[in-house]
């Protein structure tokens, strides 16, 4: 099998794993959403510290530890990616899977905001009328459901601006040792919690049986993994097959929130949807079109470059 066969595997893996979540969280019941990220926090350290020290992959600690701009972003990163993790399971155990997909179709679009308010970048016309159906999706989505979707919200901005933090500390942190800082950084929170969950009487970890005890621990295996998985995609193929793998999750949240939890997917929702799924039909074109020219731009100023 060839390196880019082996590495769109593993990607498909990871994100297949991600799109099966909703069938996962729900498992973990009775406890409660905040208290199963806080069990996910403590057993994904221990995961990722046990997967560091079988790789002796510790070359990245001491400049690190020296690098302080990467530090407050990743301090950042970690408490938005528990927000995230808090508004995701909530989402899918309160019966809102579809909603959850959502915030995941409309993060590409989110991002691109991002790039054009934080970074200051400027988009094609093919990305504003992208950007202008997403707005008109969130606008139906509101009339339909008689709100803001703010769980799809709130899941897309958090990892939008998760996900630019990450971008910013770039390669000198690697995916493995990125989550074990992120997760070391909740640690004494989650610790907080479940401690104070125990003293309350409203802990479920241990009281529920075995079974349910090796559920929560294993939260953390089920974080690591598909992790794994896409660090290895990611250096394996190119950036615009991994875009384009992105939507499995969203699709497979989508398909288990209507098929296998029978959520309710009115014409109206539907329309709402559509206009997301085609808003990603058009940046995903515009991206691959962008991505084409630069490569023959870039192959041109090679062969002058020869003669």
């Amino acid at each position: 099998m060839t390196a880019t066969r082996r590495g769109t595997a593993y990607g498909v893996a990871a994100y297949v794993i991600w799109g099966l979540f909703p069938l996962y969280w729900p498992l973990l019941e009775p406890a409660s959403s905040l208290e199963i990220v806080a069990n996910r926090i403590v057993w994904s350290l221990i995961v990722v510290l046990v997967i560091l020290a079988l790789t002796h992959d510790w070359a990245w600690l001491r400049p690190f530890a020296r690098d302080r701009a990467s530090q407050w972003r990743l301090a950042a990163a970690a408490v938005l990616i528990t927000i995230n993790w808090v508004v995701f399971i909530y989402g899918v155990n309160s019966g809102r899977v579809v909603e959850t997909s959502l915030g995941y179709f409309i993060n590409p679009l989110v991002t691109v905001l991002m790039g054009v308010f934080l970074l200051g970048e400027r988009l094609s016309r093919a990305q504003w009328v992208a950007v202008a159906l997403g707005a008109a999706a969130v606008l139906v989505l509101t009339v339909d459901y008689g709100r803001p979707p703010w769980i799809a919200l709130g899941l897309a901005f958090s990892f939008g601006t998760y996900g630019l933090l990450k971008k910013q500390v770039g390669a000198r942190v690697g995916a493995v040792a990125s989550l074990s800082v992120e997760t070391a950084m909740m640690c004494m929170p989650a610790l907080a919690v479940l401690v104070a969950l125990e003293l309350h009487g409203s802990s479920h970890l241990g009281h529920e049986g075995v079974g349910h005890a090796a559920l929560l621990a294993s939260s953390g295996v089920v974080t690591a993994i598909p992790l794994l998985f896409f660090a290895a995609a990611a250096s394996r193929v190119p950036l615009t097959v991994l875009g384009l793998m992105q939507y499995f999750a969203p699709v497979m949240q989508f398909l288990i929130g209507v098929l296998v939890y029978a959520e309710p997917m009115p014409p109206s929702r539907l329309a709402g949807f559509a206009l997301v799924w085609v808003a990603l039909v058009v940046l995903s074109v515009d991206g691959l079109r962008n991505r084409r020219t630069r490569r023959r731009a870039a192959a041109g100023a090679q062969a002058e470059a020869l003669v």
